[in-house]
């Protein structure tokens, strides 16, 4: 049987993760406030984050950034796009 979270993200009802996707408190505190969709969409962002940013995962300093970004995004007033950030437009067929 899955759980269920009142995701903060969605505001509604949704499936929880399955295990603290983050370890320490805050973590625990996606594990018990974040719906998987919710996660979802944090990984989508952290990817632009470190693409745009030109993040490595292994320098403390952007693991540091992208923490303080994750707490932002689903507890804060959000995290922010780079304002040079362009969305790629979807490509149609000929």
């Amino acid at each position: 049987m899955s759980r269920t979270v009142h995701c903060v993200l969605l505001k509604s009802e949704a499936a929880g993760l399955d295990r603290p996707p983050y370890p320490g408190p805050l973590g625990q505190r996606i594990f018990e406030q974040v719906s998987k969709e919710g996660w979802s969409r944090w990984v989508r962002h952290q990817v632009m984050l470190m693409n745009e940013y030109r993040l490595s995962p292994v320098d403390p300093k952007a693991r540091k950034f992208l923490e303080a970004e994750m707490e932002k995004f689903f507890f804060g007033d959000g995290s922010q796009k780079p304002a040079e950030f362009v969305t790629p437009e979807t490509s149609k067929p000929p």
